[in-house]
């Protein structure tokens, strides 16, 4: 911008410098042809600007490189000489001009007159029916043919209106008008056949200026009258000189102009080409959902000091924070004491490759020194356990039709850690508390702590201990009597999360007065296999159907044995589905089979048999 301007300046300060001399140059003097007149103020030529001459002094150049003058009414004649001195132009005019001079003769508006010597005189025109072209030697020379096509398809005769034409047989001829005409220019033109006659001008006096050497021209004003003043000629030399320094000063403009303008064009390619690169870089880390790293001092700056608390977990405490481009962000910062940083490492790792609606988008972390912290998108509701445990008392506000709305998207927020990334990340840790939900209230899996990968070809995943929340840990987290850790436990916690939904309440409870619902699932499935009505917070007809279906889908998916659980993308189609009644599953909750529900066979394994793979750090 600074370099812009100073070209700016320099070019407007040498142009006013030169002004002078360029406005000279557009005027200087100049002809159509080797031999035709000098062309110089007070005239101009039509393609130079109006200061160059006088107005009615415009003159041009023909094809065949005459000086022309055109005259008001579109008349045109040949200017063949021009005297600056005597303010004198002699003008030449075609064979037909003096047809249209008899037609449009006035030189009001003509800034020319003719010249002193010449007297008007008046003309009588006649048109005669027949040749009488004979009787012209009886009239003394008072009666000429002049060709008037113009005028009349028949013979057009002339005469001075004060000659007496009585020895003239007129029989055959009308009069068509009188014209007052220059005398002497009209009997050369008729008798002598001479087109060349003489005029001058007494406005712009400039003949006693040049006459003592000096130069007139036309002031530099913005009034209607133009002023003419004369000033004197440069020195000899003065004038090249001039314009050639001129023509030096523009020629360094021009180049370093140009220089300008390369290197313009040259850092503008340059920027385009690193605007492209960050683009395509953003693009691909955009793509690879690569978080930004941060240090601890942005994450104090972030969180304003970590002022606002938002909640205490067994690895960390998370706070609100605010990013520079007004994003509130949740801030989870990792206790360096705990652990190995396992954790820290597969929340990173995990979530760096996760993009879905139902999870929670990783936006950065810190790893700075000891100082461990993840920067998670804010979700306003918090979590879900605030929304469906009757001990925070906000369970109503919900509503059955958005707690399956809710269950619904926990369940594909999973099918697609499951099935929809390029390696299966199994979470091992589902419950209300790791499900956050928006200002809409739809879920977000959150915290992958625990989350292990795995090769989506093969389904199991050994460990050497178990991970997860009791309550929501999976049967084979604990012994592999019940079979091999896989996806199927992230099913299991579903499960059991989808029960505590229903119940409004934590699946083991030993505060309630009925010692048959301290565990909660039994309970719900001794109602549903007797065919009792669940009457928990029903407050019309499709609740109870909502709860019906929600109950009978958690018990599926808290089968003991990984091979009666469904996928979760069956699941979801059991979510899904409109009207229709759901099987009752196995009863889970027999030992070895030894209940009385033990008469119920258990049915067809749904899946195919889990095979065991070595666990991917």
């Amino acid at each position: 911008m600074g370099i812009s301007l100073f070209f700016f300046f320099l070019f407007m300060r040498l142009f006013a410098e030169i002004n002078g001399g360029s406005r000279d140059d557009e005027c200087k003097a100049s002809r159509c042809s080797h031999h035709g007149p000098v062309i110089r103020f007070p005239f101009r030529l039509k393609h130079q600007p109006e200061h160059c001459g006088y107005p009615e002094f415009e003159l041009s150049c023909s094809e065949e490189k005459r000086t022309i003058l055109e005259l008001p009414s579109s008349g045109k004649l040949w200017v063949k000489e021009i005297n600056y001195t005597s303010q004198e132009i002699v003008l030449w005019y075609p064979r037909d001009y003096l047809q249209w001079q008899i037609l449009n003769f006035n030189l009001s508006a003509f800034p020319f007159q003719f010249k002193d010597e010449y007297t008007y005189s008046n003309f009588s025109f006649f048109n005669c029916s027949e040749d009488i072209t004979n009787q012209l030697s009886y009239a003394d020379n008072q009666l000429w043919s002049i060709p008037c096509s113009i005028l009349s398809s028949n013979p057009v005769y002339v005469a001075p209106s004060s000659y007496s034409l009585a020895e003239v047989n007129l029989s055959s001829c009308r009069k068509i008008f009188n014209a007052t005409l220059p005398e002497y220019y009209t009997y050369n033109y008729m008798v002598y056949h001479e087109r060349e006659f003489y005029m001058n001008w007494s406005k712009p006096m400039c003949g006693n200026c040049e006459a003592k050497g000096n130069k007139c021209q036309r002031k530099k004003n913005n009034s209607r009258e133009p002023e003419i003043e004369c000033i004197d000629k440069p020195a000899k030399g003065a004038p090249m000189d001039k314009m050639v320094l001129t023509e030096a000063i523009l020629g360094f403009l021009h180049f370093t102009f140009g220089i300008f303008i390369i290197f313009i064009v040259y850092r503008s390619n340059k920027l385009k080409r690193e605007h492209r690169i960050n683009i395509q870089k953003f693009l691909e880390d955009y793509r690879a959902l690569k978080p930004s790293r941060y240090s601890y001092a942005d994450i104090k700056k972030i969180t304003n000091n970590f002022k606002d608390k938002l909640g205490q977990g067994g690895y960390g405490t998370v706070y609100k924070g605010k990013l520079s481009n007004e994003v509130f962000v949740a801030v989870k910062i990792l206790d360096g004491f705990k652990g190995n940083g396992e954790e820290f490492i597969n929340e990173v790792g995990t979530m760096s490759t996760i993009h879905h609606v139902n999870v929670v988008r990783l936006l950065g972390f810190c790893a700075d020194g000891y100082k461990r912290a993840l920067i998670y998108e804010f979700l306003p509701n918090e979590s879900l356990d605030k929304f469906i445990f009757s001990a925070f008392g906000n369970n109503y506000s919900l509503g059955w039709h958005k707690l399956q709305e809710i269950a619904i998207g926990i369940a594909k927020g999973i099918e697609y850690l499951h099935q929809g990334c390029d390696q299966r990340i199994l979470h091992l840790d589902i419950k209300p508390h790791n499900i956050l939900l928006d200002h809409n209230s739809n879920p977000k899996i959150s915290d992958f702590g625990l989350a292990k990968l795995c090769s989506k070809e093969q389904s199991a995943v050994s460990m050497t201990a178990a991970r997860g929340t009791m309550g929501y840990i999976a049967p084979e987290m604990l012994s592999r009597n019940f079979g091999n850790v896989s996806y199927k436990s992230d099913v299991y916690s579903f499960g059991m999360l989808l029960i505590e939904m229903v119940g409004g309440r934590k699946n083991i409870d030993a505060t309630v007065e009925n010692t048959s619902q301290a565990y909660f699932p039994e309970w719900l499935y001794n109602h549903l296999d007797q065919e009792q009505e669940v009457h928990i917070r029903i407050e019309d007809e499709s609740d109870i159907k909502i709860a019906k279906k929600l109950s009978i889908i958690g018990l599926w998916c808290i089968q003991w044995y990984p091979i009666d659980r469904p996928s979760m993308k069956i699941v979801i189609g059991m979510l899904e589905r409109e009207g229709g009644n759901l099987v009752m599953p196995p009863n889970p909750f027999t030992s070895m089979g030894q209940t009385r529900t033990s008469v119920r066979r258990r049915i067809t394994s749904i899946q195919p048999e889990l095979t065991v793979i070595t666990e991917i750090e």
